[in-house]
């Protein structure tokens, strides 16, 4: 399959065919990681742990942040 870059505002953007997106398991919210060897790009789902790892580090910082708010909230 071959492909074309679109324009996306100031930014190039590649569309994926749905089919593929259902291949990979990918959605609209799915976190990916973009790599590159040097030749080619490289676009992957992140694994389920990865995601759960930014997942929870997020989570701690929003809780960091805001957790006495939280529990205020709470009772």
């Amino acid at each position: 399959m071959i492909k074309t870059l679109t324009t996306h505002g100031n930014s190039a953007a590649l569309v994926i065919d749905k089919a593929i997106l259902e291949l990979l398991g990918i959605s609209m919210s799915t976190p990916l990681k973009i790599t590159t060897d040097g030749k080619s790009l490289i676009v992957s789902p992140l694994p389920n742990d990865q995601r759960e790892k930014k997942f929870k580090t997020a989570l701690g910082k929003v809780n960091a942040l805001h957790g006495d708010t939280f529990r205020k909230l709470s009772k």
